[in-house]
């Protein structure tokens, strides 16, 4: 008889909504729809996810293994067995490590699935277990987690129930609308009792339409203005003095610091007027309870992890973590305390061939990995990631994968870009087909989902494939062999005080439980900030800012080639290359938003061709021609699916592979481009 099952969405996203599944007589699913139990769901899924049954059942979903017939990048395959597949990969990747060693093999993953086990589990075994190379997973928050720890020693957030009780929001390099639509209702609340919403961004979107006010700031400038508000606050004497006095380490040498960042030398780099920069210091400064929705845009600079640490001390600085509703929130997920080194077990490593730690390759620089490496990369294993789309310096990403010396393995349910360079393409389930367990970035709730559908043809999960693979090969620890639930028990292993009492039967029960952090969780009301001393430590000697070398600010000599900057924020209407595949989505990340100043000089209106170029490369887009963007930006959403472009060619293969001053992100949005009308 029809039923309703429970699942949680697995995409990344800081929302990690718990959805219900509505399955008729046949087993087959007809809606999902948001769980109105759960506090920050309540109900409703993006649009995104409301479509997500087309994806499930779209007759374009990979359903079998497949061995490449054709060239690399042409994306011909033949069926093949499940046996064939493994065997045929672990004779490969065997005879790869004993000619090469084991570091030639790389596991190359992201945020495909936010899932424990199909995220992080049996794969991370089995490649400790070989000794292959491990992967700097840095493609999205490394940078801002950088700078976060360093303004706060960790990176507990205000929780997103409180923005209900803010007086002042501010969303900083954070489209809500668009990327973190769950955060909305509690914004609309708090706005109904009063509260004012300002935007921070280059780009005047969704969320920036709906603000009581917008900054249209210029990209990579955002510590500029950071530091021009501590001036303001600490030149005018708004500092919370009993807060700052009692939980915090360094106040009279950051006032010296700030000193020289007066409201008009950052007007001058942000493009801010100093009349604004100074409103918006004593507002911020004198209401509370405020509040700052802070998003990664902010580090996907050059300078990026230390503009992330001075937005990041704010809160200290006005004392508003003091108050329910006040703080900064940038992720939730460090409060998610679990076994994490026994789920991925590390300590395999030393067990294995190589009998020490393997090296780190950056993800954010694959590129030059594949190409360039000692010793070389000759087998690549690719699952819940897209490099051939979103990774940056595309061209030399492309460039390596098409190598007849690299053995490429590609989990996936769609024929992606990265898919099409396969040499043994294998059928992956959605998060509707597989057990695991979730973590969120935007709120301190831990859940669980069984399937809720049966996956078709022979799709297998990330952590089924992993321990045929190991059998293959013949490795012997009998951690490879652990079930799902095995897995999840050893997960839930810890005694961290948040964890307290939560197990898998009760997960099982209940499918989502808050974490012990306290209701409300206020984690720095009185210190307790993750320093040596307790308190947030500002450490104005290691403070600085300088200009990105991309930008209009930068290098004057790169300005006079490529004199408009790029920005690639995330689609609204995708979820990073995910629904690539969808013709509205590959009409909108195919969209160059241009200020009509900037047009009008190139003879570009809406609709045009237009051609980006710099010295890496060069990709068509159709204009359309807006004053959202300030000027002197181009903005164009990200991740396309560059096969599906014109000349199979996207905005990444324009940015560059240097990497943010900490944490080793890439710098999507330090990027210098000219743009031609295309006749």
């Amino acid at each position: 008889m029809p039923s309703t099952r429970h699942s949680v969405c697995a995409l990344d996203c800081p929302d990690a909504c718990s959805v219900l599944v509505d399955v008729d007589d046949n087993g087959r699913a007809t809606r999902l729809r948001g769980n109105p139990r759960h506090p920050v769901t309540q109900g409703f899924l993006c649009a995104k996810v409301t479509r997500y049954l087309e994806r499930e059942y779209s007759p374009d979903r990979i359903l079998h293994p497949r061995r490449r017939i054709g060239p690399k990048g042409e994306g011909k395959f033949a069926r093949i067995s499940w046996d064939e597949a493994i065997a045929e990969i672990a004779e490969r990747l065997r005879a790869t490590a004993v000619e090469f060693g084991p570091e030639s093999i790389l596991p190359y993953s992201y945020a495909g699935t936010m899932g424990y086990l199909n995220g992080s589990g049996m794969d991370r075994r089995f490649f400790h277990a070989l000794g292959a190379s491990r992967l700097d997973r840095t493609i999205c928050a490394s940078a801002g987690a950088a700078g976060m720890t360093d303004a706060l020693g960790c990176r507990y957030s205000i929780e997103p129930e409180q923005f209900r009780h803010s007086k002042l929001i501010i969303a900083w390099g954070a489209n809500i609308l668009g990327t973190n639509v769950h955060l909305w209702p509690f914004i609309v609340e708090a706005r109904r009792s009063g509260a004012k919403f300002y935007t921070i961004d280059p780009h005047q979107n969704r969320t920036g339409r709906a603000a009581d006010r917008h900054f249209g700031i210029h990209p990579g400038t955002d510590a500029a203005l950071a530091l021009a508000l501590m001036h303001v606050i600490t030149a005018e004497g708004l500092e919370d003095r009993d807060y700052v006095d009692r939980h915090t380490v360094g106040f009279a040498e950051l006032q010296e610091k700030v000193r020289p960042w007066n409201p008009q030398r950052a007007a001058d780099l942000t493009g801010i007027p100093a009349e604004d920069i100074v409103a918006l210091a004593r507002e911020y400064a004198t209401t509370r309870p405020a509040a700052i929705r802070l998003n990664y845009g902010v580090q996907r600079s050059e300078r990026g992890a230390m503009a992330t640490r001075l937005i990041g001390l704010l809160p200290a600085l006005t004392g508003a973590w003091k108050d329910v509703g006040g703080g900064v929130q940038l992720s939730t997920s460090q409060a998610f305390y679990l076994n994490r080194h026994g789920l991925e077990r590390p300590d395999l490593q030393m067990q294995s061939p190589l009998g020490r730690e393997a090296r780190i390759l950056n993800m954010s620089e694959l590129g030059q990995a594949l190409n360039t490496a000692e010793p070389p990369v000759k087998a690549l294993v690719v699952y819940n990631s897209n490099p051939a789309a979103i990774a940056p310096d595309l061209n030399a990403v492309h460039k390596g994968l098409r190598r007849d010396d690299l053995f490429t393995v590609v989990l996936e349910q769609f024929q992606t870009d990265t898919a099409d360079f396969a040499d043994i393409l294998l059928p992956a389930t959605t998060f509707l087909e597989h057990t695991d367990a979730y973590y969120a970035y935007g709120h301190y709730y831990l859940q669980l989902a069984r399937p809720a559908l049966q996956a078709p043809g022979e799709a297998l999960p990330n952590t089924e494939v992993f321990r045929r693979l190991a059998a293959a090969m013949g490795l012997t620890d009998p951690c490879l062999r652990d079930s799902d639930d095995d897995m999840l028990r050893t997960l839930l292993d810890t005694s961290h005080p948040f964890l307290e009492g939560i197990t898998l039967e009760s997960l099982d029960e209940r499918h989502f439980i808050r974490l012990r952090v306290g209701e409300p969780f206020l984690p720095f009301a009185e210190g307790g900030f993750g320093t040596p001393s307790g308190k947030c430590e500002f450490h104005a000697e290691t403070i600085d800012f300088e200009v990105p070398v991309e930008s209009r600010a930068g290098d004057p000599e790169l300005l006079a080639r490529y004199p408009l900057e790029l920005i690639s924020p995330k689609n609204s209407g995708s979820m990073n290359s995910t629904f690539g595949y969808r013709p509205e989505q590959d009409a909108e990340t195919g969209q160059l938003t241009l200020h009509p100043d900037d047009a009008a000089p190139r003879k570009i209106e809406t609709g045009d061709p237009v051609r980006l170029r710099n010295d890496r490369g060069e990709c068509v887009m159709r204009a359309l021609v807006s004053p959202v963007v300030t000027r002197g930006v181009v903005c164009a959403p990200s991740v396309r699916w560059p096969k599906l472009a014109q000349g199979g060619a996207s905005i990444n293969m324009l940015t560059s592979r240097r990497l943010t001053d900490k944490g080793g992100g890439p710098v999507f949005y330090s990027c210098l481009v000219q743009v031609e009308r295309l006749d």
